[in-house]
């Protein structure tokens, strides 16, 4: 059954024997194409890890993740 919409604007459903709720489609920030480059942009130009991840939309681990990470990849 239908059970309204994600802040994404896709459908969630809801269970009638269970009453969990979920949805078929979402939509995760921090896996999004550039985000990665984004980050490091950031990083460079001074900002810190905490605004980094409010104005990406990601949580303060996945900013972490992404630069500790960012060393390996070159």
């Amino acid at each position: 059954m239908r059970n309204g919409k994600s802040t994404a604007g896709h459908q969630r459903y809801l269970c009638s024997h269970c009453r969990k709720t979920w949805q078929l489609q979402f939509t995760y920030t921090a896996s999004q194409p550039g985000t990665h480059q984004k980050i490091i942009d950031m990083a460079m130009n001074g900002v810190g890890y905490r605004a980094s991840a409010r104005i990406m939309g990601v949580g303060l681990n996945t900013v972490l993740r992404h630069l500790k990470n960012s060393g390996r990849s070159r």
